[in-house]
């Protein structure tokens, strides 16, 4: 007997990064968004600059004819100037600097560049644990070989160098799906901010793999048993758009808005 949860189409409990990152946050902040579907006002402006920035690099890789060693730098103003429709004139030069230090930095260099695995991806695979099956979901910039195993490029357009909290498991989700996927590990994950030309690179250890694996099972449990979802206070509370619903953030809560969703039912699957 397998336990399910009516989530994704298939059946199976969807999870991802940023799912995973809310949930060992706060368990609490998790179950408002998750389980019972409230809004939260978003913390980001507006993504039509990294949209743009992430598309032109798609296309600088994706679209390049490989059968030549390198881009020049007219092939990246090709590809920007197909991205930058909706940026106003200040967007468009930062972007476009942004790109020219890329270029410096990761391909003026090189003999010749390699074509990648692939570019704006998005992976699945599903994972048991706990007797509760969950449908692992991913999406990537830049997916490229790397030794005897794969490397995962995420582009950043922040102002500010600094790596996002959960990398941890992110590895380690991307660890769990990149196996199934493609069959070969992955070897390490590299950030690349556009803005300042710089790169951080992780290795991927099998701790990674440990700690996403005990997240996701701590997650199962709570799933299929407590369903408490305590709140955990930290500095993320400033950010969370849900205080006005914590009781540990505020001493006169309001009501969970009319037309939120109950929260989860399980369903028993026999599994063949």
């Amino acid at each position: 007997m397998k336990l399910a949860f009516q989530d994704a189409p298939d059946g199976l409990l969807s999870l991802s990064a940023t799912k995973l990152l809310t949930y060992k946050r706060c368990p609490q902040a998790y179950s408002f968004k998750y389980e019972r579907g409230l809004t939260s006002p978003s913390a980001f402006g507006s993504p039509k600059f990294g949209n743009a920035l992430h598309g032109a690099l798609a296309d600088i890789y994706r679209d390049w004819n490989y059968a030549y060693p390198l881009p020049s730098l007219d092939w990246f103003a090709i590809c920007w100037q197909q991205h930058t429709g909706e940026l106003s004139s200040t967007q468009i030069h930062e972007g476009w600097m942004a790109l020219q230090l890329y270029y410096e930095r990761y391909m003026a260099p090189l003999p010749q560049i390699r074509k990648p695995l692939g570019v704006e991806g998005k992976i699945k695979a599903n994972f048991q644990v706990n007797n509760i099956e969950f449908s692992l979901a991913g999406h990537y910039d830049r997916l490229d070989y790397f030794g005897d195993g794969l490397e995962l490029i995420d582009y950043k357009t922040s102002k500010i160098v600094k790596p996002s909290d959960g990398i941890d498991w992110q590895l380690g989700l991307y660890n769990l799906i990149l196996e199934q996927t493609y069959h070969q590990a992955l070897q390490r994950l590299s950030l690349i901010y556009l803005r300042q030309g710089q790169r951080i690179t992780y290795d991927v250890t099998p701790e990674h793999h440990r700690q996403v694996r005990e997240l996701i099972g701590d997650l199962a449990v709570k799933l299929r048993i407590d369903q408490e979802w305590e709140p955990e206070v930290g500095g993320h509370c400033v950010r969370c758009g849900y205080q006005k619903y914590c009781p540990a953030k505020s001493e006169k809560l309001e009501p969970i808005p009319e037309g939120a969703k109950e929260g989860r039912q399980m369903q028993l699957v026999l599994g063949l």
